[in-house]
């Protein structure tokens, strides 16, 4: 009996082609991320995929678990400044939009960024994109200003949104909160957050 699940992990060299087509889809007038932005020692970059796997079911769940295919379906990078988190990237294919994958991503790049001691996360987003604001706001961003113009393809302004307190008992009892309410709408997940560079360091894995 084949199974989907949700898995969020490090990209890796071979997510490249799949991640540069949700960018051309994302952003197509922005120029292609150069491959040593994913892995740089500074940046984190983390995929969204659906995985599909193969094996024997019970009550307790999946017993002989065997992976048949994996689809790569969003992305989002980060670079790590002082105290900060600077969200530089957060994309989802077109098909797969609306469906919780950009919240998962989001979810565990703040984890990601907390458990690394950072403070505070930082991402700019168009005024006009409403669903992407009322997914940062329900993680806890505010608004902390408005870059003018920011968007060179129709001059469009930006938010400076902020998610402050990272890392803090209220943090973490929100974050249990938004699982929660993630596993009962769209099912169980598993997120491979790695903190070092290139899939090596200390890693911290959750499985729901």
């Amino acid at each position: 009996m084949e199974r989907a699940c949700r898995l969020v992990r490090p990209l890796a060299d071979t997510d490249l082609e799949a991640v540069w087509e949700i960018e051309r889809e994302s952003f197509p007038n922005q120029r292609p991320t150069p491959q040593r932005e994913f892995f740089s020692p500074v940046s984190r970059y983390l995929a969204a995929s659906e995985l599909h796997l193969e094996g024997v079911w019970g009550l307790q769940g999946q017993k002989v678990p065997t992976p048949v295919r994996e689809k790569v379906v969003g992305y989002i990078g980060m670079w790590l400044m002082g105290p900060e988190a600077h969200i530089v990237a957060l994309a989802v294919a077109l098909p797969w939009r609306r469906k919780g994958f950009g919240q998962l991503l989001l979810m565990t790049a703040l984890q990601m960024a907390a458990s690394l001691g950072k403070e505070e996360a930082v991402l700019e987003c168009r005024v006009s994109n409403l669903p992407a604001l009322s997914l940062y706001e329900k993680l806890g961003f505010r608004k902390a200003g408005v870059r003018a113009r920011y968007y060179s393809d129709n001059q469009e302004d930006a938010y400076i949104m902020v998610r402050d307190s990272l890392g803090t008992r209220q943090f973490w009892e929100s974050m249990r909160k938004w699982e929660d309410e993630y596993l009962n709408r769209w099912g169980p997940w598993q997120a491979y957050v790695n903190l070092g560079a290139r899939g090596y360091g200390s890693a911290q894995d959750s499985y729901r």
